[in-house]
């Protein structure tokens, strides 16, 4: 991957760390150029993002206070990680979930 791509696909790819609607917005923005790091960084951010909600959603159901530290623990870790990578221009997959995120998300592109 080009320098060029990276700088081409550097915002997009944050945009895409803030909240699902950034990343959704993210998702719109990259339709077009097809950007390889954005697109990275775009699976990496949604999956983590539907990955929280996911779990959220089943917590609010099954109430248990240390699951929800845990969780809040777990996301800001592995958005802080990836969150860095693309502010500094790598391509690095978010540890555990990453590599899914990138064949389960596939649609994006």
């Amino acid at each position: 991957m080009s320098i060029n791509t990276i700088k081409e696909g550097k915002t997009s790819a944050i945009v895409a760390y803030m909240t699902m609607i950034g990343a959704l917005i993210a998702i719109s923005m990259n339709s077009e150029s097809e950007n390889e790091f954005a697109r990275f960084h775009i699976r990496q951010a949604f999956g983590l993002h539907l990955i929280f909600l996911g779990v959220a959603i089943f917590l609010s159901v099954w109430f248990n206070e240390y699951a929800w530290y845990g969780l809040y623990i777990f996301y800001i870790v592995l958005w802080f990680y990836g969150f860095l990578g693309a502010l500094n221009e790598k391509k690095q997959s978010v540890p555990v979930l990453g590599p899914y995120f990138q064949k389960w998300f596939t649609f994006i592109r």
